[in-house]
This record gives C-alpha cells, sequence and structure tokens, in this order.
C-alpha cells in the first residue's frame, strides 16, 4: 500500500523534531591543543552532553568543556579536579585535595601525561565554581593560573570521541578509586540510536583549543 500524504508528512515531523532534539543535547567539538594530551590529542572529535549538569552535579574527574573566565574565542576542555568549598594543593609533582571536612585526598591520576613541574595553593574555591586542570600538566592554561570556572559557564561534559575511528570510546571521566571503581562511565543520557546517528550525520564542530 501506498503511504498517504500524512503518513509521510508525520515521518518527516518526526525525523526533524529528533533531529533537533539530539542537536540540542549534543554537540560536536574539535579538540585544539596540547592541553588534554594523552588523553584527547589534536583533531580529535568529541560529543559533548550539553544536559548533564541540567539532571545531575560536575563531579572530580569529569572532563568538562566551558567558556573560560580569559580572553579566548572558543571553549575550554579540561578535568575537574577541585569543588566548590575544596582547597588544591599541588606540591612535588602530587595534588592534594583538602575537602570541606578537613580531610585530605591525594589524587590518583592515572590520565595525565606527566606530574606537574609546578607547585600551587588555590585557596578555598568559591561557591558554585570549579577548580580544573589539563591533563598535560605542563602545558595547560588551566586554574593554576588563578582562576575558577563558574558552573553557569560549563557547556556539558564530555561524553565520547567519535573521530578519527581509531580512538573512538567513550571519554576517560575519571573517578577515584575510595568513591568508585568504574574509571569510564557513560552519562545514560542518550540512546544507541541516537549515538550511531550522531556518529553518521556531518554536525560542525567548534575548536577546543590550549
Amino acid at each position: 500500500m501506498k503511504r498517504s500524504l500524512w503518513e509521510t508528512l508525520a515521518i518527516i515531523l518526526i525525523a526533524v523534531v529528533l533531529f533537533i532534539g539530539l542537536r540540542l543535547t549534543i554537540q560536536t567539538c574539535i579538540v585544539d591543543g596540547p592541553s588534554m594530551e594523552n588523553t584527547f590529542q589534536t583533531g580529535e572529535r568529541i560529543l559533548v552532553d550539553n544536559l548533564a549538569y541540567k539532571f545531575g552535579t560536575p563531579q572530580r574527574g569529569d572532563i568538562i568543556i566551558f567558556h573560560p573566565p580569559i580572553s579566548s574565542t572558543a571553549p575550554f576542555i579540561k578535568r575537574i579536579i577541585g569543588l566548590s568549598g575544596e582547597r588544591v594543593i599541588i606540591k612535588n609533582g602530587t595534588i592534594i585535595v583538602i575537602k570541606t571536612d578537613g580531610n585530605k585526598t591525594t589524587l590518583q591520576e592515572p590520565y595525565i601525561k606527566e606530574s606537574p613541574d609546578y607547585n600551587y595553593n588555590s585557596g578555598v574555591i568559591p561557591p558554585n565554581e570549579y577548580f580544573v586542570l589539563g591533563d598535560n600538566r605542563n602545558d595547560s592554561e588551566d586554574s593554576h593560573y588563578g582562576w575558577f570556572v563558574s558552573r553557569d559557564e560549563i557547556i556539558g561534559k564530555a561524553w565520547l570521541c567519535i573521530w578519527p575511528p581509531h580512538f573512538w570510546g567513550l571519554a576517560h571521566n575519571y573517578r577515584q578509586p575510595a568513591a568508585i571503581a568504574v574509571t569510564i562511565a557513560p552519562t545514560g543520557m542518550l540512546t544507541c540510536m541516537g549515538m550511531l546517528l550522531l556518529a553518521l550525520l556531518p554536525l560542525p564542530g567548534s575548536p577546543l583549543p590550549l
């Protein structure tokens, strides 16, 4: 049987709504710069979950895309290290987080390219702000330059690398072993069908510098 005109229009409308919905919840960004090596390399295309923090809270170890509080023509991509009310101390190549209850935690960081060759004390991180660092600690413009990231300026959470093909996989949003044993976790917001569609769609990307 031939489809009626209304059936065809309904299919087109559903397809358009799905497409717009996916574009509003996900965007593609292109890594541009060495600051997240070896986690991400220049030229990698990353799907960003724009709804991750509409329904959840940024966590230590998350890789986020955000508008930096300094002059920049494009968003930054970094990893959250310190949360609001905490203090981050970088000394002798290690990172110590002093939590709001006074307990100290030395971070385990298997994702970094090399240990930082600088010392730094963040002071207390203000409310609704975060201390972020690049995984390439010695070649990254980040919070050790004296600034924090406001939650309002976070665009989303890195979710999936879709290009080049040999790098395809979930972003390494890391959890410290004491908190949870899983080191790679999807956001759970997106369906497999959506993932396949996005991998095939020629989505434009915005560069993520530094």
